[in-house]
């Protein structure tokens, strides 16, 4: 059975960084994109960053450009979310979802679907506050 498990998340002070790591087991590495999804407080669930399996291309969401950066490791099967400088409005619960992307999809769509992704992580609290 597929299972993500998400760690990272911390309180942290304005201008700090925290690396989230989704832990994906039960399926062969590869197989399926993973990609990070946040939802703060009365806020519905958005994309923040998403990687292609099929050729790593990267898309961020603008509030996160030049900030987080994404990528993965298949060999321990681990999708990474590096986040620096982070802000008050990064607070949010950091999930990270799975789905089976056809090859050409576009990677700015995978995060805007997040409708579509079948396996859900329980989720990862990041606090931004001094």
């Amino acid at each position: 059975q597929l299972r993500l498990v998400e760690s990272g998340g911390a309180l942290v002070q304005p201008g700090g960084s925290l690396r989230l790591s989704c832990a994906a087991s039960g399926f062969t590495p590869g197989y399926y994109d993973i990609n990070w999804f946040r939802q703060a407080p009365g806020k519905e669930r958005e994309g923040v960053s998403c990687i292609s399996r099929s050729d790593d291309r990267t898309y961020y969401t603008d509030s996160v450009k030049g900030r987080f950066t994404i990528s993965r490791d298949n060999a321990k099967n681990t999708v990474y979310l590096q986040m620096n400088s982070l802000k008050p409005d990064d607070t949010a619960v950091y999930y990270c979802a799975a789905v089976r992307w056809g090859p050409a999809t576009d990677v700015q769509a995978m995060c805007q679907a997040h409708w579509a992704y079948d396996y859900w992580g329980q989720g990862t609290q990041v606090t931004v506050s001094s």
